[in-house]
């Protein structure tokens, strides 16, 4: 696995307990840099991730169902949708990762992570996103502002 593969993974692995389970995510951060260890960068890099996703969790998400209405939210795995949450943050709010590169990420993470039909998903899903992902920026600093 690609060193900024396994810090994304790690990411995954906090969103998802925190997700499910309500953990304070920092502790949960600590606890699984404990059990994977990653250089200093790797570990800022999936620092960066988790706490920025987790104050937008509520505005990816309503991204997700609006520009996937195919997929409604509450049926797509917790798992897939964390996978979902970090692409998307990574390529349309973040912007320092190229879209192709965050969805082929994501791909790779839904291999590991989810069912078999999990990649085909997250890639479906994460290109609707992108052909939106202006819209979505300008909407999600909109709501901010409020």
């Amino acid at each position: 696995m690609k060193q900024r593969t396994r810090a994304r993974s790690l990411a995954l692995q906090v969103l998802y307990e925190v997700d499910m389970s309500d953990h304070p995510p920092g502790q949960v951060y600590t606890e699984r840099l404990g059990d994977a260890p990653l250089t200093d960068a790797l570990a800022e890099f999936a620092r960066k991730i988790i706490f920025g996703v987790l104050p937008l969790t509520k505005n990816l998400d309503n991204a997700i169902a609006k520009y996937a209405p195919e997929w409604p939210l509450d049926q797509i795995s917790p798992i897939d949708r964390n996978i979902l949450r970090i692409a998307f943050w990574e390529f349309g709010i973040e912007k320092q990762t190229p879209v192709k590169v965050a969805i082929n990420e994501a791909v790779e993470l839904a291999k590991t992570y989810g069912s078999d039909a999990a990649p085909s998903f997250v890639n479906g899903v994460l290109g609707s996103l992108a052909k939106h992902q202006n819209e979505i920026f300008q909407s999600i600093q909109h709501e901010l502002k409020e």
